[in-house]
């Protein structure tokens, strides 16, 4: 399985606040969407350290293609 993550990250500010906002689009080829989604969706909420770390002042999406 070729597994594949496209990052996009941008700093963006909103007056005197900064903050990062990411889109990661992952390829899991070989397992049905709705299998590839639910990894996806499982591991973001639960043990992506990014997120868990930067919390409310970073915006992620993340999506299977």
């Amino acid at each position: 399985m070729d597994v594949a993550i496209d990052a996009e990250i941008d700093l963006c500010n909103s007056g005197d606040v900064y903050f990062l906002r990411a889109r990661l689009d992952v390829s899991l080829p070989g397992l049905e969407r709705e299998v590839a989604q639910a990894i996806v969706d499982a591991t973001h909420d639960v043990t992506c350290a990014y997120s868990n770390a930067h919390g409310a002042t970073s915006r992620f999406t993340v999506k299977v293609v």
